[in-house]
């Protein structure tokens, strides 16, 4: 009798756990899904009306806030992640006149739970890249009435520029009035305003040169590694592990 019980007992688990795998599998199968339907392109916005979403654009689903769509215009080929927020203006419905406000150029990457606020203009140049939660705002909290709460002070706005190439390191900061040249590195988490030169490399709050080419001398101070080789066109992933195999062979034991 006993016997019994346990192969029922066993059966009964067996099927509790193929109900939890199989419930498992749906729910990521229906989740994916939903994230392909939820996602905005040009062919299928969603209720979003963007002033320009160009060809091969696409923003994750989950989006985050976004609204002033009018006055953004997408380049072509980006890829916005999951919970990005892109605004134009400070609350949604209002008129913010003829010209786009917010400017992403072609091949931009804006990573996971980024921010985008735009009120004076804000231009992204062409193949910028920005790691997860990256903040670029042309907006900045007044505090000069001190009978006042700071947040219900008209805000100071300047414009901001971003120049093509540069990558922006998670959770970077970009103040209102900065301006960064092409090819610029900002380091994670630094807080950047004021002008950064082409190919310089900044880090810190407030973020400062730590690094900058020279067309005369190169990298000063020069880079501490050498610059990768890309992978030649057509070679398997097999012909890699050969060589990683030759580059770094077995250690021989005691002789």
């Amino acid at each position: 009798m006993r016997k019994n019980e346990n192969v029922f007992s066993s059966a009964i688990g067996g099927a509790a756990a193929w109900r939890r795998r199989a419930t498992s599998r749906l729910v990521h199968w229906s989740w994916r899904w939903v994230q392909r339907a939820g996602a905005v392109t040009a062919a299928r916005p969603g209720p979003l009306r963007f002033g320009r979403i160009g060809e091969g654009t696409r923003l994750a689903f989950p989006q985050g806030t976004v609204f002033g769509e009018r006055w953004i215009h997408l380049g072509d080929y980006c890829i916005i992640g999951e919970q990005v927020t892109l605004t134009a203006g400070m609350m949604p419905d209002l008129d913010l006149g003829p010209d786009p406000v917010l400017r992403l150029g072609n091949g931009v990457v804006l990573g996971r739970g980024s921010h985008v606020v735009a009120s004076a203009p804000v231009v992204i140049g062409d193949d910028v890249y920005c790691g997860p939660y990256v903040y670029i705002t042309s907006d900045n909290h007044s505090y000069d009435d001190t009978t006042t709460p700071v947040g219900r002070q008209w805000p100071r706005t300047a414009p901001v520029e971003i120049g093509g190439g540069s990558w922006l390191g998670s959770g970077c900061v970009i103040l209102p009035g900065a301006r960064l040249g092409r090819n610029v590195v900002v380091a994670a988490g630094a807080v950047v305003r004021g002008e950064v030169p082409d190919f310089a490399v900044v880090a810190g709050a407030p973020a400062r040169i730590v690094r900058r080419w020279n067309p005369a001398t190169g990298w000063q101070p020069p880079l501490r590694t050498p610059a990768p080789i890309p992978v030649p066109e057509g070679v398997t992933s097999e012909q890699l592990q050969a060589v990683r195999h030759l580059e770094s062979p077995e250690p021989i034991g005691d002789q």
